[in-house]
């Protein structure tokens, strides 16, 4: 099991936002963290997610994290709640039988445009 896993992001105020709203369906808050350094976000399980602030400009390294969640509707709200905080789509909520026969998920790219999904996998 992942402890955590630390993202750079090139904006730390503007991820923050982000990610609070985008998580906020999934009931994923804030935990802890250091103004204008980095915010760890509890994601359940004794997860953390943490962002935290770099020197680089975008684009920055490929990254995609995928969080697994408890319902389609968690997926959906997710997607609704990242596009109304900034993300842009990358693929609606739905089916993927190409990845397993009950696989829903969507994609969104974040501020930096790390590719964030949500799934479940009910099979």
């Amino acid at each position: 099991m992942i402890d955590h896993i630390t993202i750079e992001v090139s904006d730390l105020n503007k991820s923050k936002l982000f990610y609070e709203n985008a998580f906020a369906p999934l009931g994923y808050r804030q935990s802890f963290g250091k103004e204008g350094i980095f915010w760890a976000f509890d994601v359940g399980d004794g997860c953390l997610f943490e962002i935290q602030r770099t020197g680089e400009t975008p684009p920055l390294t490929n990254l995609h994290v995928a969080f697994r969640v408890k319902s389609k509707a968690e997926v959906d709200a997710f997607h609704r709640a990242a596009l109304a905080a900034g993300a842009t789509d990358n693929g609606a909520p739905g089916p993927r039988p190409d990845y397993a026969e009950h696989y829903y998920a969507c994609f969104v790219l974040d501020p930096d445009g790390y590719n964030i999904e949500a799934m479940i996998n009910e099979g």
